[in-house]
């Protein structure tokens, strides 16, 4: 497969000034500033290739956003190289800004008094985009995107789903091999969610376009993405499957019994033996067991109890990933 992005050594370090409490401290700071080194990305190094969706996850303050910055040119590193399709991003050559999208759910770029349909023709002029392409482009967007019917509408105007959708739109009008999205359904409810990811899910697969995703939404991650890779403390701690980040970090499964409705038994209590009572609600009770105890832990309750149905369960990906998160920060 042909690299589209690759990192090696990539750091980035920034000063903080360091502003004292009260009068005094503001009066001393004109005279004598205090400075702290922050280290958002300290020298990571990743390959993707051409076609993938990834995810990139971590928790807050772990170095995401920054290296999406650095690899769509916002910044510029400390050290080490990167290179997305030939091009060093933080030389901003046309020829390269031509060729990708950054999207940031917190930030807009569609002008908020306006039509959607109005940015969009800026964009135009600004991509050089041929007055065909445009319209088709325009049009299929439209559709995928159920969007027809709010091009000349003003953005502020919109509901935030219907902004975001308004925002791909804008993104995608000229046609990028990349496509950076940092929380691209962030405040978004459960049906906005679901209509993102479905128009991602079938433009990625359609276009064979390179993705670089972060979210907090597992819910994202799961419905988009093959690989995952985590970063914290500016560092990569996994680069892999979603499955193997389950296997790798997961230290329990959910182990649900249903007892026999003749059998059942008159305290639950014992069950804490076996792990953590996470639900009873009889004839049903779920544990939470240490997953190297579960093949001798379910032997001993079929041998002491009647047990009319087991069900044995990977933790949530939420779950796994909060604990991964806390373990790393």
């Amino acid at each position: 497969m042909t690299a589209v992005i690759e990192i090696n050594d990539l750091a980035k370090s920034y000063r903080v000034y360091q502003k004292k409490e009260g009068l005094w401290g503001s009066v001393r700071g004109l005279f004598h500033r205090e400075f702290r080194e922050v280290h958002a990305v300290r020298g990571i190094d990743l390959r993707v290739d051409q076609g993938e969706f990834v995810a990139f996850l971590g928790p807050n303050g772990a170095g995401k956003t920054t290296t999406l910055k650095l690899l769509s040119g916002v910044i510029n590193p400390s050290r080490g190289s990167a290179r997305v399709m030939g091009f060093v991003p933080w030389k901003r050559e046309n020829a390269y800004r031509r060729r990708f999208a950054l999207i940031m759910g917190q930030k807009n770029q569609l002008w908020w008094d306006l039509p959607a349909r109005e940015s969009f023709r800026l964009h135009q002029r600004i991509y050089r985009i041929s007055k065909e392409n445009f319209e088709r482009t325009i049009g299929e967007l439209s559709e995928l995107l159920a969007i027809g019917g709010l091009l000349d509408q003003p953005v502020r105007e919109l509901s935030l789903g219907e902004r975001m959708k308004m925002e791909l739109t804008a993104a995608l009008l000229h046609s990028p091999d990349v496509l950076f999205l940092d929380e691209p359904t962030i405040g978004l409810d459960v049906v906005a969610q679901h209509k993102v990811q479905e128009f991602l899910r079938y433009y990625q697969k359609e276009r064979r376009i390179t993705i670089l995703l972060t979210s907090h939404y597992m819910k994202d991650v799961a419905a988009l993405c093959q690989r995952v890779v985590i970063i914290a403390q500016g560092l990569i701690k996994y680069d892999g499957s979603l499955a193997g980040i389950i296997d790798q970090f997961s230290s329990y499964k959910i182990v649900t019994l249903q007892m026999d409705e003749n059998a059942i038994p008159g305290s639950f209590q014992p069950f804490e033996a076996y792990g953590r009572l996470l639900d009873v609600q009889p004839p049903k009770v779920r544990l939470r067991i240490p997953r190297v105890q579960v093949p001798r832990a379910l032997a001993d309750i079929l041998a002491r109890w009647a047990v009319a149905d087991v069900a044995v369960e990977d933790p949530p990906l939420e779950e796994v990933i909060a604990d991964l998160f806390e373990r790393v920060k």
